[in-house]
């Protein structure tokens, strides 16, 4: 689509202008522009993509809202759409934009803005918020004094830096000069509540926008619904297979769950996630009761909205009573008045210590007994977050299926067998036929190249190999012609080649290009995926030259963590840098999404 200059009433700068940014709009959004001009024509044009206007059709200052997302999973930005809906539906002009999108210098130029942002890891950034966050906090930041600003920080308490990154952003705007629009408030595994909390306190900072962009709430009922399920409406999705992938005689069981999403309208991408929300062990949850010498039957309240389980049914399938945090321990310190306890707190260490392998058992055994009501003791309790796993199939290979790989968790730790809550609940207790609640975590930082010629590089020991199974289905699929090149691990060759015969076909096809393995326990020295990587270093920078994607899935405290130096030994050897200039490379390839990673 090409504008002609002699009959349009563009000048050739604009016609110019119109030509680049067209074939670059999507379908949904030339619907979404062709309203909002129609809706627009009788009144001053508001502000489109964050150009500002100067007044609304009454002569007031315009209501622009600028929404930054930093987010590792998808919570973030899926908050960010959210609050954006809203606030346009209340009359504002909003602008949503991941920080990595977002040009630093244009802070000036904005007067009301949203941070929506995780915190990853040990209270670092996500990776789409790194360049930002360094940005802000470094030297170069300017001075905002005419910004308005408030933060939505999400974050785990089982974690030592809670909501970290949100803090920091909090303090550094401040810093700067910023106004607070409205505090700051933290957010734990279980955000909707406060979240809705905090957006309607930003909606009454804001005030009510005036009537003149009718067209932007027009604009979004035209696009196409979503499905109904989601986070807060989990689709009972059944299972139609749960298989051992590991061979007899292995260290590790990894089971292959095969769902079914028939009725569900769900849809999804490779390199999204799927969260499930599994039940407890009942042999702990029978033990814990024992414990509390309570009647299992007794009534308890769960949440605001005064739904009622009996206590046994609350442990089992609605309360969190693996994980330990700090908030925790302190409540329980004040129900069970236990010196201990109340002494352990006062050290830091010694909290981080004990939070690590033990369980709400352990608390109840060590500190007791409770001096409270089943329901006081309940309302401590955090609720059974979903736990998410990378999706290991494409919805196109696939129709109306999703399919998981999951590695089952089992040690032992303080004197007692334990259990992964997630992971044991499928290995042990699912079978064909049942069904589970799901739904879907979209990862824009995880996705394929859009050009199917543009070479990738997957990364993936263990079960992290579960989104590259989706990659190669979907690139088998769509005739994708670019290079790839996969790098796998695990224990043994015999018993642990997780997909072994789906792999040797695609290379068979000529779907995957090449695939290197690396079996840590099948040599005298252990070798993993990074030694690998080294092994053909020349190779794959010439890859990284050609423009290839890098992708890597995993444990990211040690893999992941090894793989990035690996990447910039090879970097800094290959390309003849310093180890400066290596780091700015591999961090100039992630600020092109040409680094994505899927850590945990």
């Amino acid at each position: 689509m090409q504008l002609q200059v002699m009959n349009s009433p563009f000048n050739q700068e604009q016609t110019e202008l119109l030509n680049r940014l067209l074939p670059t709009f999507t379908e949904s959004q030339k619907v979404w522009l062709s309203g909002y001009l129609a809706g627009a024509a009788q009144a001053p044009i508001p502000s489109v993509l964050g150009v500002p206007s100067q007044q609304t059709a009454d002569g007031t200052a315009s209501k622009e809202v600028t929404i930054l997302y930093g987010s590792q999973t998808g919570n973030a930005r899926g908050l960010a759409k959210k609050a954006s809906s809203t606030l346009e539906g209340k009359g504002f002009q909003v602008t949503v934009s991941a920080m990595s999108d977002f040009k630093p210098n244009n802070i000036k130029k904005v007067k009301n803005i949203l941070i929506i942002v995780s915190t990853h890891g040990e209270g670092d950034p996500p990776d789409n918020a790194l360049t930002f966050h360094e940005f802000l906090h470094g030297k170069r930041a300017p001075k905002l004094e005419e910004l308005n600003f408030s933060v939505l920080s999400l974050g785990d308490s089982s974690y030592e830096f809670f909501c970290q990154t949100g803090k920091q952003f909090d303090a550094r705007l401040e810093e700067l000069g910023g106004t607070r629009l409205y505090p700051r408030f933290d957010c734990d595994l279980d955000y909707d509540e406060p979240a809705a909390e905090w957006l309607e306190g930003i909606i009454n900072s804001l005030g009510e926008a005036k009537d003149g962009i009718p067209a932007l709430t027009q604009a979004a009922s035209t696009q196409t619904a979503e499905s109904t399920y989601s986070r807060t409406n989990p689709f009972r999705a059944e299972v139609l297979d749960n298989l051992n992938l590991n061979g007899r005689g292995s260290n590790k069981e990894t089971r292959h769950l095969e769902l079914s999403l028939e009725g569900s309208g769900i849809s999804f991408q490779p390199g999204d996630s799927l969260g499930i929300y599994p039940e407890n062990d009942p042999e702990l949850v029978s033990l814990l009761l024992e414990e509390l010498k309570w009647n299992p039957e007794e009534s308890v309240s769960i949440n605001k909205q005064g739904e009622v389980l009996s206590l046994k049914d609350a442990l089992s399938t609605y309360y969190e009573i693996t994980t330990l945090t700090k908030p925790l321990l302190e409540k329980a310190a004040k129900l069970t008045a236990n010196s201990d306890l109340e002494e352990l707190l006062k050290d830091s260490e010694k909290v981080k210590a004990y939070l690590e392998g033990h369980d709400l058992l352990d608390v109840v055994r060590e500190f007791g007994p409770v001096n409270s009501s089943p329901q006081e003791f309940v309302s401590i309790l955090r609720k059974m977050p979903g736990r998410l796993y990378s999706i290991a199939s494409s919805l196109t290979a696939n129709p109306d299926e999703v399919h998981l790989t999951i590695g089952a968790v089992r040690y032992h730790a303080h004197g007692r067998d334990r259990k992964g809550v997630c992971s044991i609940f499928t290995a042990d207790r699912l079978q064909s036929g049942d069904s589970v609640p799901i739904y879907i975590q979209h990862n824009e930082n995880f996705k394929l190249p859009v050009n199917p010629e543009t070479p990738i590089i997957m990364v993936g020991p263990g079960t992290g190999v579960a989104p590259f199974r989706s990659f190669m289905q979907e690139r088998e699929e769509i005739g994708a012609e670019g290079k790839s090149w996969m790098f796998f691990g695990d224990q043994h060759f015999v018993t642990d080649f997780l997909y072994q015969t789906e792999w040797q076909k695609w290379l068979k096809d000529g779907v995957l290009t090449r695939m290197d393995v690396a079996f840590s326990r099948d040599t005298a020295e252990k070798v993993y995926v990074q030694h690998r990587m080294l092994e053909q270093s020349k190779e794959l920078f010439q890859w990284l030259q050609e423009g290839a994607v890098v992708y890597i899935c995993g444990d990211e405290k040690h893999m992941a963590h090894d793989v990035h130096q690996t990447l910039i030994g090879i970097i800094e050897k290959e390309g003849s840098l310093s180890r400066e200039e290596a780091e700015a490379y591999l961090a100039d390839m992630q600020q092109q999404k040409r680094y994505q990673r899927d850590v945990y």
